[in-house]
């Protein structure tokens, strides 16, 4: 199984603490069709996708 580094980055830790800035929002957005955002929510299971998906509106199956 492939290593995600998603739950660690740095990005990431910059929109959790301020989702309106420049980079923030270039995180929301890159995770729309980042392969490996994508790798990684396939890699959790059920309740921990339920958490990003209400945490950061997402629209994941």
């Amino acid at each position: 199984m492939a290593q995600h580094n998603c739950e660690n980055c740095s990005i990431r830790a910059k929109y959790d603490k301020d989702p309106k800035s420049i980079i923030g929002r270039f995180w929301r957005w890159h995770i729309n069709f980042c392969p490996g955002w994508k790798g990684y929510i396939r890699s959790l299971d059920e309740e921990e996708k339920q958490v990003l998906k209400d945490k950061y509106q997402l629209k994941v199956s």
